[in-house]
Parts: C-alpha cells; structure tokens; sequence
C-alpha cells in the first residue's frame, strides 16, 4: 500500500464509513472532565452529524481504521474483489485525529469500524487499543463507540466493552438465505452468538455495579446492529420479524435500516435499481412502533400489502393498521386507556402522556386535542371527544383518501 498522508487517508476512510448507519451516541453514561481530570466530555442523546431532541448537532469522528478486506462480500463497496482506493490507519493515528478534532471542538466522539486484515482478532486488537490508549493514555471522556468483529476472540470484544460506551455487530442481511447469498464468508449463527454473549456481559458487568459501585461499566449504552434493505429479495415482513427477534433475544438499543445503495463495480448478483428512501422511512416507523407504541411483530405485519408483504408508502404504518382494523375504533380520549389512545394515527407518546394528564381535571374537547398534534385531520375519523363523535366516518369507504398525506409535485431538477 503506498504511503499516504494522514489528510489523504481521513479523506478515504471517512468516505468508506458513510454506509454504516448505527452510529447514534444515545443511552450512554454521562461523564465530563469539568472536575480538571481527562478530556472531553459525552452527552446523552444525539448522533453523528444530526440533530439532538434539544436542537443541538452533534458530532462524532466516523471512520475506518482501513477499507482493506479479506472478505467479499457482494454489497460492500469495500470487498477484497472491489476496485477501490485503499488506505489504512494506525492505532496511534485514529487516537491522535480523534484528540485533535476535540480539541478543535468539531468532535464530541468517535465511531470507529474496520474492514478485515490478516484476521478477525488483529483487527479487533487494533480497535481495542484505540479505545484502550484514548481512555487510559488520555483519559479521554467523550463517547466511543466501537463496530465489533462477530468471529474475533470473545475476550477481545469483552475489553472493547470496557472501553467503548456502545458495541455493535451488523447481522448485515435480515435473512440467513440472503447472507449466504451476497455474504457467503459471514455465519449468521456466530454472528448471533456474539451478540448473545455480548448481552450476557452487560447484564454480568450490571448485576456487580449493584454490588460494588467500584466494578468497570461496560458498554453502558448497550449495543445496536445494521439491516440492509433491498439488497436481497427480503420483504418487509421478514425484516420487521427479525428485527422484533433481535430485540426479544438480545436486548438491543437500536436495530438501524441501511437502504442498499448501487456501489462502483457493483457484484452481478445485486439489484441495479436501489429500493426507494421512503422504504426505509417507513421501516424505522414500523420499528419505533414496536419499541414505543407496544405493537408486535405480527401486528406490524398485517399493515403491509398482501402481495408484495411491504409497508405502503403514501401512509404511514400506523395508519395503515388502523385503517386495516376499524373495529377498534373510534377510542373516547377521554375515557381510553394509554394503550389503546397509542394506537390513534397521529397521536404520539408526548400526546398520549399529556392528554392523560389534562383529563383529570377536565372532559378534553376537539381543539384541546389539536393543541397536541400537527394534525387534527389525520385524528377526527379515530377518536371520541366531549364535542365530537364521528358517527359513520370510521365506515367510509373513502376514508384512506381523507386522512392520507396529499400527493406532493416533484422537482424535476431536485
């Protein structure tokens, strides 16, 4: 590999990472250095380069430590087969970027993946010294958050976990059909496995710090993994159960949806066409609902088409399951339990919580709803009010064109 300089190698590693997704900075234990010992300091919501809840940016240094690969992989523009510009960090060089970005103030942590060299284990000693060397050389208290390698030694992911606020391993695929299809290198059982004892430490490294609060954390923001969507034949369904599984089984913060983009040199196995953006919009709808508005995997399910097994993309998930059962509605806001009032299309949990709070001390009308919600049209056919009662409009025939958002012209030059 030719010798680069430290600028040209940011350039193409920081390029090669933008395809990984889960690199949000939530959950995590807060820490700062205001006491005058260590460095920087970590927040408790945000992800790299967007917005916070509170309108901050927040930012973290998202690279890889090479896009050298011994696997192939059909999808990833950084297979071995791929005809890419390579470049590879030292672990003293990740440390120092990531030092001299905070210091610069562009940086409240890092996100750092890796392509496979030599093998599984060098590589993940090679990231575990980043963190080790920025949270004991540096005393370094900014979020870390480390893509850990499914077939790598279990101590080493265990000492990633001492150092880094989050871990992560991408199952890649939603599928096991699909993974052995485009990712044949790649067992879907030691990726799961990993994950397992990844849960398995966290809940260990939670049960001693009930008992002894000198005990290490680890990975204190829990880990998170990457589907990608519509680089195989999955449905949405199939996506929505496995992602509903991976919650179930191994406790995950977040599951993340990455739509297949069409890369340089792309493998003849893969779709020329990448799967429309709203797809994947519609898909971490579907995954807040089960995460926040208590719906199931199967429930999720019987909002998509019936042929295609896909989420409709003019309306929302929960709008087409509501729509798909209107028996169930309308609900009186001011006599519903919570969970049925989460199950009203556009009402959100701040919505239900506040409507839950104001009825205790008066009947709620029409207008004291709109005041919660940006959008009043979308609610009146599915809720009772102390002046509103939509009689038939839940059995109107027309009733999806009522509530569905309004076609939008688009720009030809957008």
């Amino acid at each position: 590999m030719a010798q680069l300089s430290t600028r040209s190698k940011l350039e193409i590693l920081a390029d090669a990472a933008k395809y990984d997704a889960s690199c949000a900075s939530s959950g995590t234990t807060r820490r700062d250095s205001r006491s005058g010992k260590g460095i920087g300091s970590t927040e408790g919501m945000g992800i790299c380069h967007a917005y916070a809840p509170d309108g901050r940016c927040i930012s973290l240094l998202k690279i890889l430590l090479t896009n050298s690969c011994i696997f192939d992989c059909h999808y990833c523009i950084n297979r071995r087969s791929s005809d890419v510009r390579r470049a590879r960090f030292t672990a003293q060089e990740v440390v120092d970027l990531t030092l001299s970005f905070y210091r610069r103030n562009y940086i409240e942590g890092l996100f750092l993946s890796s392509g496979i060299i030599r093998s599984s284990d060098y590589t993940m000693e090679q990231m575990v010294e980043v963190a080790r060397s920025l949270r004991e050389d540096h005393h370094f208290r900014g979020y870390i958050h480390l893509k850990t390698i499914p077939d790598a030694d279990p101590a080493l992911i265990h000492q990633a976990g001492l150092h880094a606020d989050r871990l992560s391993i991408n199952v890649e695929l939603p599928t096991e059909s699909g993974l052995k299809r485009l990712a044949p290198e790649k067992n879907g059982l030691r990726i799961e496995g990993a994950m397992s004892r990844l849960r398995s430490d966290m809940e260990d490294g939670q049960d001693a710090r009930r008992k002894y609060k000198s005990a290490p954390r680890f990975a204190p923001a829990g880990q998170s993994t990457q589907m990608i969507v519509g680089a195989d034949a999955a449905d949405d369904r199939a996506i929505i159960a496995r992602a509903s599984s991976l919650y179930d089984r191994h406790k995950l913060r977040r599951v993340y949806y990455s739509a297949f983009s069409p890369i340089p040199s792309p493998s003849a196995v893969l779709p020329l066409k990448r799967p429309p953006l709203l797809r994947e919009h519609r898909l971490y709808q579907s995954d807040w609902m089960i995460r926040f508005y208590g719906y199931d995997a199967q429930e999720i399910a019987a909002a998509t088409d019936a042929a295609t097994g896909c989420l409709p993309l003019d309306i929302d998930p929960k709008l087409a399951w509501a729509l798909n059962h209107r028996a169930t509605f309308p609900v009186d806001v001011n006599r519903a339990p919570r969970e049925a009032l989460l199950r009203v299309p556009g009402l959100g949990v701040k919505a239900v919580d506040r409507i839950l709070s104001s009825r205790r001390h008066r009947r709620l009308r029409l207008d004291d709803v709109a005041r919660l919600t940006t959008s009043i049209r979308k609610l009146r056919p599915f809720l009772i009010a102390a002046d509103w009662r939509p009689l038939a409009l839940i059995d109107s025939a027309d009733l999806r064109a009522r509530v569905a958002p309004p076609a939008q012209q688009l720009d030809l030059f957008a």
